[in-house]
């Protein structure tokens, strides 16, 4: 944290205890916010929350750091709209407010999470990406947008068609600060920072935060608090960590195995082909898999997730992609069947698991000429794993993910199959959309896509355009009831 330190400068850490103790209304939130959430079983602030909200909601630069699963999302999520509330109506194409993520899956999130607070205040929100058509998108920027969330890629390509305006942006969030500071994103979100006023109020949140994290902060945030709320590679408590020595054929026989097993599972592989044909070979041996990596079209990425979220697909099988952007409670496994290259990405994908308060577990397949490798990965995320030497063994696996083992018939997987892949619609032969620069770097997807999700003013989703432009449904409200 050394960086970070010297980079806030005269912030500091902060020395409020983040115990989440208080309640929501006792650190400053409104008290409609805070109903809106009670349905969605968040009634009290997690240690992230608790420890954030009085300095967010004053209006200070904030850099904090919560492990995957604390609650990232409302502790910026909950200020910005208290924050925009009552404010004047957005001009068009000059949004109050921007959220930059670094892929689809985790903006679809962000903007979902948002809509029960623009419900209560009338603020309006539109998600951007690319891999799909970007005329919904520039429409609904056009109409005016309190809370844009976007992914950088498709954001500069808007901004360099003049759609976007980030001249009257009040408030600056980056979330996932750490992979948005990476070398791969850094050049894009310093050219999209620099088009913000200084006095902008600027929130970075990351489950880790390191030196490309620092050079963000010292140039672009005043005096930055800065909050932890738990230590910077501190596994969730209640996440069981596992090595599995496998080579050759062993690892497919110890992974259909494991994901034959009840509940559901996110196996993670280094590339797209690897999850393609991972999936594919779980599904030849009667596991409900599923892919999700950046080949897939955006409405094709939605489907499998879905699929996922409602359990027609017990099993994902995903790219780091995912790592930033899948959130689903109930997932009670994740497997790394190929080791990621770095640390920091083993935590994220870890995180997938042991979420609201619930126990996980994290298997490593690790073959022998990668075992070196792991052990330095296990070491520099600060993990103590158990290593088994027999990772194929039945009765090993039976002990480490019990239940019983389900193989789906050839009929029951051309179910699973038709839920991801409906049958093809009437083409009209009217193009629509644009082939501009809107692929997310590091985010995948087909750039051309064509289809989009659009929230429309009455709140409906028009099904044939699912996951672009979606706006919220909440009408501004009059001055005297909404804004008083």
């Amino acid at each position: 944290m050394t960086n970070i330190q010297d980079a806030a400068n005269t912030g500091g850490p902060s020395t409020m205890p983040a115990n989440g103790t208080q309640g929501f209304t006792a650190l400053g939130v409104p008290a409609d916010l805070t109903e809106v959430l009670a349905p969605r079983g968040i009634t009290s602030p997690t240690p992230i929350q608790a420890a954030t909200l009085p300095d967010s909601l004053a209006g200070r630069d904030v850099l904090g750091r919560g492990r995957t699963g604390s609650g990232k999302t409302y502790a910026f999520m909950l200020p910005t709209a208290a924050r925009l509330a009552g404010g004047p109506a957005p001009a068009a194409r000059r949004p109050r407010s921007l959220v930059l993520a670094p892929t689809r899956e985790l903006a679809l999130q962000l903007a979902e999470s948002f809509e029960p607070l623009g419900s209560a205040t009338g603020l309006s929100s539109t998600t951007i990406f690319g891999g799909v058509g970007q005329n919904p998108q520039v429409k609904a920027l056009q109409r005016g947008v309190d809370v844009l969330v976007a992914c950088p890629g498709r954001l500069l390509d808007l901004m360099g068609q003049g759609h976007v305006d980030l001249s009257g942006i009040e408030i600056l969030i980056i979330d996932e600060a750490d992979h948005m500071a990476d070398m791969g994103f850094l050049p894009m979100v310093r050219r999209i920072l620099d088009r913000v006023a200084p006095s902008a109020q600027k929130m970075l949140f990351s489950a880790t935060l390191d030196a490309g994290v620092g050079v963000l902060v010292k140039k672009y945030l005043d005096s930055p608090v800065v909050h932890e709320a738990d230590s910077a590679t501190s596994p969730v408590a209640k996440m069981d960590h596992h090595v599995l020595a496998v080579d050759g054929d062993a690892r497919l026989t110890a992974l259909t195995n494991i994901c034959a097993a009840d509940g559901q599972a996110i196996v993670f592989t280094r590339t797209k082909h690897g999850a393609k044909r991972l999936a594919k070979q779980l599904r030849q041996r009667g596991v409900a898999a599923l892919e999700l990596h950046g080949n897939l079209s955006q409405n094709a990425r939605t489907r499998n997730l879905n699929a996922f979220h409602e359990g027609s697909a017990t099993t994902l099988v995903a790219t780091d992609i995912a790592a930033r952007g899948i959130h689903v409670d109930d997932v009670a496994l994740v497997v790394h069947a190929d080791p990621p290259a770095e640390h920091k990405a083993y935590l994220h994908r870890s995180g997938r698991t042991a979420r609201a308060g619930q126990a996980g577990i994290v298997i490593t397949m690790a073959p022998t000429n990668a075992q070196g490798e792991v052990r330095q990965l296990m070491k520099a995320a600060k993990i103590s794993p158990t290593v088994h030497s027999d990772g194929a063994s039945k009765e090993l696996l039976t002990d480490l993910v019990p239940g019983q083992r389900r193989f789906l018939e050839p009929a029951e997987l051309e179910q699973v199959l038709a839920v991801a892949t409906p049958a093809p619609q009437p083409q009209s032969g009217k193009r629509t959309g644009s082939k501009g620069r809107g692929g997310e770097r590091n985010g995948g997807g087909q750039r051309n896509g064509r289809s989009g999700q659009q929230r429309g003013r009455s709140g409906q989703r028009n099904t044939p355009r699912a996951g672009t432009g979606q706006r919220s449904s909440n009408r501004r409200r009059s001055s005297s009831s909404a804004r008083g």
